[in-house]
């Protein structure tokens, strides 16, 4: 797969999923079929540079918040209503964003994209 999600253009991505599925398709049809099934949600963020998706498709961040709502949730037998499990999760999310410490490569530079893609969305956190 890293070599459909680090491809440098849509089609590229499209063809290098094929070559996948070619080797792969009698192994995991499933995975294969999830991935043709849902090819134009999971191939947005090639409208993005190439900074901005290198932040998207890196799953180590994610895999931390993902580890912080497993232990937050694993000990709770149910929630009273859905704002009580949002309030915990944003919780976790909040602990966990103070242990991310590691600078983000071209960060100057992918900020600036970012605040182009998300027009008046950054204004506040980046004091425009």
């Amino acid at each position: 797969l890293k070599r459909v999600y680090k491809a440098s253009t849509k089609d590229l991505a499209a063809s290098e999923l094929d070559i996948l599925a070619d080797k792969w398709n009698d192994k995991y049809p499933i995975v294969i079929k999830s991935w043709r099934n849902n090819w134009e949600r999971l191939s947005q963020y090639f409208k993005f540079p190439d900074d901005i998706r290198r932040i998207i498709y890196t799953t180590n961040t994610i895999e931390a918040v993902h580890r912080q709502f497993r232990k937050l949730t694993k000990t709770k037998g149910a929630f009273p209503n859905q704002d009580s499990l949002l309030k915990l999760l944003y919780m976790g999310i909040q602990n966990a964003s103070k242990k991310w410490t590691m600078p983000i490569h071209n960060w100057s530079l992918t900020i600036s994209q970012l605040a182009i893609f998300f027009e008046g969305r950054l204004d506040k956190e980046l004091k425009l």
